[in-house]
């Protein structure tokens, strides 16, 4: 129901834009968000944005580089990445969530739906 793209080799100080395009839910009812896995390190919240786009959180690591958006016409969330650098190498992955809290968006318990993921890989 949630397919990611994007993903790539990319240079440090380059940029990349996900794309997760959603099926076989009302899109528009739904809080969407970024997670990223490291290989060995834990699952980490990135970016997320309400149903109606007028909210959106960041990690502190992301802020000012990654802008997160959405089309509902189109149903695809979007993960702008700007300034990529290795810390960035992860695999993103998207995900849905209905009726989420303000405090609540950035928890992963929060989200129902979860994407395949798309492996970003920044080189130095």
């Amino acid at each position: 129901q949630l397919q990611a793209s994007g993903g790539g080799l990319v240079q440090t100080g380059g940029s990349l834009r996900l794309s997760c395009a959603a099926s076989g839910l009302t899109f528009r009812e739904y809080h969407m968000a970024w997670f990223r896995q490291a290989p060995g390190k834990e699952r980490e919240f990135v970016a997320a944005i309400r149903p109606n786009a007028q909210t959106t959180r960041y990690a502190d690591s992301v802020k000012g580089r990654f802008t997160v958006s959405r089309d509902n016409a189109k149903n695809t969330v979007y993960l702008q990445m700007n300034s990529l650098n290795s810390e960035d190498t992860a695999v993103y992955h998207c995900a849905a969530g209905a009726r989420i809290i303000l405090s609540e968006m950035g928890s992963s318990r929060a989200y129902t739906y979860w994407g395949q993921g798309t492996l970003v890989t920044v080189s130095s």
